[in-house]
């Protein structure tokens, strides 16, 4: 069982909670924004590769809000549960035992959206 009850609820809460940064911190943010949508644009690699990779990354460094926010992208490009499962060995690999804990973690965010209407 994942360690987060819900998360549609934490990426959700993340959000709500970022919203004070938007009004007081709006260049950062905008900043942050304009960096995520220049490295997700499809180039040598489509969005799907670069999700993939990011979801890799947060698994190994144990981002539960990373695991939302990526599973959410990666079900809405269509990512397979065969591609999923390959990352995370991928994932697991390259962070050792604490990343196979947040891989088992990461499963259950992707497979909470894979469910969501």
């Amino acid at each position: 069982m994942s360690a987060i009850p819900s998360y549609t609820e934490l990426t959700r809460e993340v959000s709500r909670n970022l919203t004070p940064l938007r009004t007081h911190n709006a260049d950062v943010m905008e900043g942050f924004g304009a960096l995520s949508k220049a490295a997700l644009a499809p180039g040598a690699l489509d969005e799907k590769t670069k999700e993939l990779i990011a979801m890799a990354i947060g698994v190994a460094n144990r981002c539960d809000a990373c695991l939302g926010f990526h599973a959410k992208a990666l079900v809405r490009l269509g990512a397979t549960p065969e591609e999923f499962r390959e990352m995370l060995g991928v994932a697991v690999y390259m962070g050792g035992g604490p990343s196979l804990m947040y891989a088992a973690n990461a499963m259950a965010a992707y497979e909470e959206f894979s469910k969501a209407p």
